[in-house]
């Protein structure tokens, strides 16, 4: 049984074209389940007019009070009777052989609980922008490369890579994934799916762009700007404490994930070595002293064990930076 989960909220002006998507599939699914998190708009009336002429069961909860995405995700999750559960935003188009193609693919490996893939990107008139999300989020050929060679977990603490909107996940796995944790910024539901999931190598993906990721203004969470490159000379004149302020936060972040799977028993503690000594690199760098000869040590001794590769690639820059600041 296949069953989508779609979240809403104030989603009318995309919710038709989406819907429809879903009804084109290749393959049917066996049910629609919609958790509506308390819209203003005619978001309701919408998919109740889709439920009168679809071909499968839709079922829609009205939440009484605002839950946010990831307590809604994992409410409407948990209400599907499908075996497979496709995350469903309310403002993408999927393309018509996604249902098929995910399918297919966790037939195929039973050792997987849960598979996502890429998509294009169009702007409000499901035109495309001519970017992936992929692309956009730096998940290149040698990332792909190494999540293959059994590190996906590694990806996931630099940066997370799998969007909730691509994702087919077996229903059996979520009695060890609930509750979602929501006391760490940025760990969404998607995010804590497919970092938990990674430390078992059982979440993959599909390397074609599977749906349309619509990007607009008003939507609840999104990819935004990159962030801009500090330039040389700008690291003489910037106020030292705004450059703290994110590496405090970043280090803060992974101290939670640290411990959040920690306190999971299945998962390998020897996996956890790289985010300890990342959430630690960061701590140092924050705690940085004040005086530029006095930094020297710390900074060198970060870079010897080769742990400025936590916060870049390029790795030498923040190493410069922090050498500079």
């Amino acid at each position: 049984m296949i069953s989508v989960a779609m979240c809403t909220y104030n989603g009318a002006k995309f919710l038709p074209e989406q819907l429809r998507s879903i009804a084109d599939q290749t393959m049917q699914v066996d049910e629609l389940v919609v958790c509506d998190d308390g819209s203003k708009d005619n978001s309701i009336e919408v998919i109740k007019a889709f439920a009168e002429t679809s071909a499968f069961p839709v079922r829609i909860y009205v939440n009484e009070t605002n839950l946010g995405s990831t307590r809604n995700f994992e409410k409407c999750m948990l209400l599907c009777g499908g075996d497979i559960v496709f995350l469903c935003d309310q403002d993408d188009l999927w393309r018509i052989d996604k249902v098929e193609t995910q399918v297919k693919y966790l037939s195929e490996h039973p050792d997987i609980d849960a598979v996502f893939s890429d998509a294009v990107m169009v702007d409000d008139d499901s035109k495309p922008i001519g970017r992936n999300i992929w692309e956009e989020i730096e998940f290149d050929e040698r990332g792909r490369n190494k999540w293959k060679k059994g590190k996906p977990h590694e990806i996931l603490f630099n940066g997370f890579v799998v969007t909730g909107a691509t994702l087919a996940i077996r229903k059996s796995c979520l009695e060890r994934l609930t509750p979602f944790p929501t006391h760490v910024p940025d760990l969404i539901h998607d995010a804590w799916i497919a970092v938990v999931l990674s430390l078992e190598n059982k979440i993959d993906f599909i390397e074609e762009p599977l749906i349309n990721y619509r990007m607009h203004a008003s939507q609840q969470v999104g990819f935004g700007g990159k962030v801009e490159k500090v330039h040389l000379k700008d690291r003489f004149v910037r106020d030292r404490k705004k450059k703290l302020v994110p590496l405090v936060e970043k280090a803060d972040k992974l101290h939670e994930l640290y411990k959040l799977l920690r306190a999971i028993p299945f998962v390998p503690r020897e996996k956890l070595i790289k985010l300890y000594l990342s959430q630690k690199h960061f701590y140092s760098r924050a705690s940085l002293p004040e005086n530029r000869a006095k930094r020297f040590t710390p900074v060198i001794n970060q870079v010897l064990r080769g742990y400025y590769k936590f916060s870049s690639k390029d790795w030498w820059l923040p190493a410069i930076g922090d050498l500079l600041e």
